[in-house]
């Protein structure tokens, strides 16, 4: 027997919440995906107080769902969004994309101890959703972790970590920052409607980046992650020559033309003088969910062989998975949830916490 969405909400609303209602009829389910017997929701407060008041809905609502015929998995995460700040009339607008500033080379940024560069020398091979689970593994791992999407012209980083409330802004310079999954984030993306393009030269990229790292109220940050453009243009240029970047993490698939590309990344990154903290092999390989069948589509073994030829840190390897691709479109990113998926992803982040 299938069990549908429609059999899952309605289990969902027999959890009666302290404060009254249900799960359901106070709309705090999220991001609801089910797919051949895995169910993966994601129960959403207003605020971090009324998270923790919400343990025990979602322990039950775990439970009358795995009760349902056909449901072999349940994952629940319980997040909440932290309330927009509120400013007395009407606040001046924020604008971004200025031009950049003079500021001192190498400038830190007040309350975060790390930033983390995760780039790659091509478009498509995962880097962003390398960078939200990675993010999601680190702060499951108990740090204080942001998540900075600096992919101006593709941001996506709003839909994988289903965000989508525009920041706040009191006083039109200082942005308050949006959480999910443990996660404080911010994106150019939630300042546009989700298909506006961003068209702007060098300059105006080179400033929007500087004011998300510096007007943005991070608080208090063991690590910033920031989830690069593909290649080696502005962006790069700026994040590593005018801030304190304790290293860079790079993203590639196994095959060969990923790698070339990969080597240009690499090559950019030392060029700046910024550490390498790792590589990430992608898409190492698929497993077929029907029959079990291993194969290596994009080639085996590469990046991890290019680790050792540059004698770098291999950070490890991550399957090509549709459930991986279900959980980002879903908002929910897979390292939120106890797939065996997610192991990777801690793994991962235990690793790159011992280079820090």
């Amino acid at each position: 027997m299938t069990v549908t969405k429609e059999q899952v909400l309605s289990a969902l609303d027999q959890v009666a919440l302290p404060d009254g209602g249900t799960l359901v009829s106070r709309d705090l389910v999220r991001a609801l995906m089910v797919e051949e017997g895995a169910v993966r929701f994601v129960i959403e407060a207003e605020t971090p107080e009324a998270a923790k008041m919400l343990a025990p809905a979602r322990q039950q609502a775990e439970a009358v769902v795995a009760a349902l015929d056909g449901v072999a998995r349940v994952s629940v995460a319980l997040t909440a969004h932290g309330p927009a700040a509120k400013a007395k009339g009407a606040p001046p607008a924020l604008k971004l994309g200025r031009h950049p500033t003079s500021q001192p080379d190498k400038q830190a940024i007040e309350g975060v101890s790390h930033i983390i560069a995760v780039g790659s020398g091509k478009g498509g091979v995962g880097k962003s959703t390398v960078a939200s689970n990675l993010a999601v593994a680190l702060a499951r791992h108990g740090l204080r972790v942001g998540l900075l999407d600096a992919d101006i012209y593709g941001p996506s980083q709003p839909r994988m970590m289903g965000v989508a409330r525009r920041p706040a802004s009191p006083d039109g310079k200082t942005i308050i920052p949006l959480k999910a999954h443990g996660v404080t984030m911010i994106s150019i993306g939630l300042m546009l409607k989700e298909d506006d393009a961003v068209i702007w030269r060098g300059p105006m990229l080179m400033g929007a980046l500087q004011q998300l790292l510096t007007q943005v109220e991070w608080g208090m940050l063991d690590v910033l992650i920031v989830d690069m453009p593909p290649g080696t243009g502005d962006i790069q240029l700026t994040l590593c020559s005018k801030f304190d970047v304790r290293g860079a993490v790079v993203v590639s698939t196994p095959q060969d033309v990923a790698l070339l590309d990969a080597r240009k990344a690499l090559r950019a990154f030392q060029t700046l003088k910024t550490p390498i903290l790792g590589l990430i092999e992608n898409m190492s390989t698929f497993i077929c969910p029907k029959c079990g069948h291993e194969e290596h589509i994009f080639g085996e073994g590469g990046v991890r062989g290019e680790a050792e030829k540059q004698k770098l840190d291999f950070l490890g390897e991550l399957p090509l998975s549709v459930e991986v691709r279900l959980a980002g479109d879903g908002g929910v990113p897979v390292a939120a949830t106890d797939s065996p998926v997610a192991k990777a992803y801690e793994r991962m982040a235990a690793r790159l916490i011992d280079l820090l």
